[in-house]
């Protein structure tokens, strides 16, 4: 069997954060050692607004700053998976605008160039740019034929529509819900679920994942080795990334 090198994120911010490059770099230096291929599990399922926060470092002060993706509506922002959050008119120019003091004239370049509309393919189009994505397979969990090829799970959200929007809800106690903070949720009216619209949370995603990629290794940090149920997947070899500083923020290239 040939090996097949596998490491997992969501979409990490318009640059991607230090630790999805480091990843990437740990796995390439893996297929230099063992050869066979790798393979992005793109989390782009993933609702949470945070995760595509991108911090970069002034170029001059060296101070952070944080920058993120505008959005259409707040139903979007706080609930919509990332492949269908839409990117309104105006985000990309004007964050094109601040770019400059903070990463070189080629990065600002690929940003201005990227034409993708929703958060999702922005950022995957975006690493390509920077060259993370060749020779590295994308498997996408929005994909519908990955949901339907994928393991049946108890623990899974779905995506249902919402106020006029499609919204990632929790299925939690026989009930779909929207978590609004702390112990606040929002029950979602019932509705059929399909199988291509189930995606799994943290503590399901690692079986899901591996029912459709079948990996013989996987790159992982310290903090999600710690919440990897790694006995539901004992063929698989767990490889730590590369040690790096500053893991969260952003990565614009050389």
């Amino acid at each position: 069997m040939n090996p097949v090198i596998c490491f997992g994120q969501q979409p990490c911010g318009f640059f991607p954060r230090r630790f999805l490059q480091a990843k990437i770099v740990t796995a390439r230096r893996l297929q230099s050692e063992i050869g066979g291929e790798i393979v992005f599990f793109c989390h782009d399922s993933d609702h949470d607004p945070r995760e595509t926060q991108t911090i970069l470092r002034h170029r001059t002060t060296g101070e952070p700053n944080a920058l993120n993706f505008s959005f259409v509506n707040k139903v979007q922002r706080k609930f919509t998976p990332q492949y269908l959050k839409l990117i309104p008119d105006g985000w990309q120019a004007n964050t094109a605008r601040q770019l400059p003091a903070y990463v070189s004239p080629a990065a600002v370049g690929h940003f201005k160039a990227e034409t993708a509309k929703n958060v999702a393919d922005f950022c995957l189009g975006m690493y390509a740019r920077l060259g993370l994505l060749e020779g590295v397979r994308v498997v996408r969990s929005s994909d519908p034929a990955v949901r339907q090829a994928a393991c049946e799970i108890t623990d899974y959200f779905v995506d249902v529509p919402h106020q006029g929007e499609t919204v990632r809800a929790r299925w939690l106690d026989g009930c779909l819900k929207l978590h609004e903070g702390g112990d606040c949720y929002t029950t979602v009216p019932p509705c059929e679920i399909a199988k291509e619209k189930i995606s799994p949370t943290r503590d399901s995603r690692l079986l899901w994942m591996q029912s459709v990629i079948r990996c013989t290794h996987y790159v992982c940090g310290a903090g999600e080795k710690a919440y990897l149920n790694t006995a539901e997947t004992p063929e698989i070899q767990f490889v730590a990334r590369d040690s790096i500083d500053r893991s969260d923020e952003a990565w614009p290239g050389e």
